[in-house]
């Protein structure tokens, strides 16, 4: 009867049945950062694409 009480008494016997408390707040922070910064990430891009734009026909009207 002694082993019974020395099974149950593990450290490990519960631990992995309890769930997390979700943190909804916090998630919701997370989500909203990575995707302002894909949007910035995408926003810089778009910005840089339209500049090089702008440079190349500048260059080619100038020397004709």
């Amino acid at each position: 009867m002694a082993e019974l009480f020395a099974q149950a008494a593990t450290p490990t016997a519960g631990a992995t049945n309890i769930p997390r408390k979700p943190n909804y707040d916090f998630e919701r922070r997370e989500r909203e950062k990575a995707k302002a910064a894909e949007s910035a990430k995408k926003a810089q891009a778009k910005a840089d694409k339209r500049a090089a734009e702008q440079v190349t026909p500048d260059a080619d009207q100038s020397g004709e």
